[in-house]
């Protein structure tokens, strides 16, 4: 079994019916991650926003994750409409130097990826949450992309989902 890699560096949630357009006639699934770049377009404003009380910092984080669920069902239909099984990767939690900037970027992706993982459970997709898989410094190439280490926990991560969906022997415990 081989895969082919459709990503675009850069590429948004909107650019998915895109990236389907060459899919090779002889796939058997998708594994879908986007999302991270939608969150990056939004961040500044999203993450430095000035609040007078602590519930306006949850009206900000809102209206980001407004912004995922514009974008989410679109993404995941043009999916769907391959009728190939699809597995969906949520947004990793990245790996900044300033701590607070960390913290904070935590936030933005756990609502991100909130939005991310509602849609997917109510379709009944299998997801990858990839905050459980770069969880350290060596994972991550720089501060929003995983390195080798990194990626090659995430390809076993995804490889572990599809052979689990398709009844191997393979542990899917």
């Amino acid at each position: 079994m081989g895969a082919s890699l459709r990503a675009v560096d850069g590429a948004v949630t909107n650019d998915v019916p895109k990236q389907l357009a060459d899919l090779p006639s002889d796939a058997t699934h998708l594994v879908l991650s986007v999302g991270g770049n939608d969150l990056l377009t939004c961040a500044g404003d999203l993450l430095r926003a000035p609040v007078n009380v602590s519930s306006d910092a949850f009206s900000v984080a809102g209206s980001g994750r407004g912004r995922v669920r514009i974008h989410v069902p679109a993404s995941r239909g043009s999916c769907l409409a391959t009728g190939l099984p699809l597995v969906v990767c949520t947004i990793y939690d990245g790996n900044f130097a300033d701590r607070e900037f960390q913290t904070m970027a935590g936030v933005g992706v756990m609502a991100f990826n909130d939005r991310i993982l509602r849609f997917d459970l109510e379709k009944g997709l299998r997801s990858v949450d990839l905050r459980l898989i770069c969880t350290q410094a060596e994972d991550y190439a720089n501060p929003i992309e995983p390195s080798a280490v990194g990626g090659a926990k995430i390809g076993r991560a995804i490889w572990h989902t599809i052979s689990c969906r398709l009844g191997s022997a393979y542990n899917c415990d």
